[in-house]
């Protein structure tokens, strides 16, 4: 096996069915692993493109909606992807919306994480987790207070589970996508001075490809990553040195 050689592998990719989670999802198949490919919508047109892999419904909205996932087989890489946001002034944000959105992106995130590291334990393995983290992890952003807090959540959930699992055989990393080309961005790029203005900040002169976080995902779930442990990694173009 290489470095990068994720054959004989199992992968849970939740979010799946577009954007970062079906390009990550796609990358994982294409490093050996058999994917299995979440989310709340058909992963169909996903899974048509992985040589192993087969679709689960799972909907966050319940944050206990993976707790019994990992008792039926062993599942070696968990990449959390799956999320959500809601816009509105901090003076007008509603409970309701708060609620959705931390439910979603940092409780369901723990304990699918918990769910996991459980069952690697019970089978004396060792396994990888991946999250999804944001710029907003580091920056607060403008209108999504829950967004912003849920992954500022994300962030410091990933170091407090390193430092209980890490020397247990499950390293538990993030990704901080920049700005990415995907539907959630379509609106920001057809408008032409936010698009300048983004651009004008990223110091790789572009936006950033799913396919850019997919690689970075694949890295950290094979075992060239073996000993990174509680990092949160920015694949944002350099948007956060500028």
């Amino acid at each position: 096996m290489t470095a990068f050689d994720l054959n004989g592998r199992t992968a849970l990719v939740t979010g799946a069915n577009t954007g970062i989670g079906q390009a990550v999802a796609v990358a994982l198949g294409a490093a050996g692993a058999h994917v299995i490919c979440a989310g709340r919508r058909t992963c169909a047109e996903t899974v048509g493109r992985i040589a192993s892999a087969e679709e689960m419904v799972l909907d966050f909205a319940d944050p206990m909606a993976a707790r019994d996932v990992f008792d039926a087989r062993p599942i070696d890489v968990l990449v959390n992807n799956a999320g959500i946001i809601r816009r509105d002034d901090a003076t007008d944000f509603a409970e309701a919306d708060w609620d959705a959105v931390m439910d979603v992106n940092l409780k369901a995130l723990f304990f699918t994480c918990q769910a996991f590291a459980r069952a690697v334990f019970a089978r004396e393995g060792t396994g990888k987790i991946v999250n999804i983290a944001s710029l907003l992890s580091f920056q607060g952003g403008i209108r999504v207070p829950s967004y912003a807090a849920s992954k500022h959540g994300v962030a410091g959930l990933t170091k407090a589970l390193c430092n209980e699992w890490a020397g247990r055989g499950i390293n538990v990393n993030a990704i901080a996508p920049g700005y990415i080309e995907t539907n959630n961005t379509e609106a920001l790029r057809a408008d032409p001075e936010r698009n300048r203005a983004i651009l004008d900040r990223i110091p790789a002169g572009r936006w950033g490809r799913a396919e850019d976080i997919a690689q970075t995902a694949v890295y950290l779930s094979a075992p060239a990553s073996d000993y990174v442990n509680g990092a949160v990694l920015n694949v944002d173009g350099g948007w956060l040195a500028r």
